[in-house]
């Protein structure tokens, strides 16, 4: 998916389990013409996993429906925010919601109303800095721009690279060595046709780690299970492995 597509594409989160496509529909078609919307569902269980995208037929009207947040589905608050590509779902930028973002590669010629200038586009701007040595004012070849709203943020790095006085820079989320280290936990929100909400479907923000606590945490139960519940049912037993392995 191109970059102007990737900006239509909107995920949304914390949905109530009885809201469907219809009921999504019903509520983000008013800020405009959906190409697509659909609640992502456990196949197994044929149960909601509280998470879907909208996807609008252009950027403005995706622009029009964030405005509009904070918004109310069925009687329950979600979440939205641009869609993630699948690609770059586990990066930890993927889930930060911050209104700075870093600009690399920058020539000495471009200047701090250059940076303003491009990325006004994208939305309001506090402050736009190309870094320079305090003591000899040479340029260090990097800069930041500081938006008034994180969603002018998340638009500006769905392209990476960028083009400003002819030169290409990088561009992408200015993120603390706290969010950095913070990888990509969060439940719910993967999957959706190629793009992600940006959070992983059950891990913490330790990655490999948590995940083997996990897995630990599993085979002890399931040794619990087999020793107690086993010998009382073979049929509970069965059912009860069946709905964890099917959330786990």
């Amino acid at each position: 998916m191109d970059a102007a597509n990737q900006l239509c594409k909107l995920f949304v989160g914390g949905l109530n389990v009885d809201t469907d496509d219809d009921g999504l529909r019903k509520h983000f078609e008013q800020y405009g013409q959906l190409t697509d919307c659909v609640v992502v569902v456990n196949k197994q269980l044929q149960r909601s996993r509280c998470f879907g995208f909208v996807t609008y037929s252009s950027g403005e009207e995706a622009d029009a429906a964030m405005a509009a947040r904070p918004h109310v589905v069925d009687g329950t608050n979600v979440e939205l925010k641009r869609a993630v590509a699948r690609e770059d779902a586990g990066k930890p930028e993927a889930l930060a919601k911050v209104k700075k973002i870093f600009i690399g590669g920058l020539k000495d010629d471009i200047e701090d109303e250059h940076l303003n200038d491009y990325f006004s586009q994208f939305g309001e701007i506090e402050k736009a800095e190309v870094i320079a040595e305090k003591e000899t004012g040479k340029k260090r070849g990097f800069g930041f721009v500081h938006f008034t709203d994180n969603d002018s943020a998340d638009k500006a790095v769905v392209v990476k690279f960028h083009t400003i006085n002819g030169h290409k820079v990088e561009v992408k989320k200015a993120l603390t060595k706290q969010e950095m280290q913070a990888g990509g936990g969060g439940r719910g929100g993967r999957g959706g046709r190629g793009m992600r909400g940006g959070q992983n479907g059950f891990g913490g923000g330790r990655g490999g780690y948590d995940t083997v606590v996990s897995w630990l945490a599993f085979f002890f139960f399931f040794l619990v299970l087999r020793t107690f519940v086993f010998e009382f049912s073979q049929g509970l037993f069965c059912l009860i492995l069946y709905f964890l392995l099917s959330t786990f």
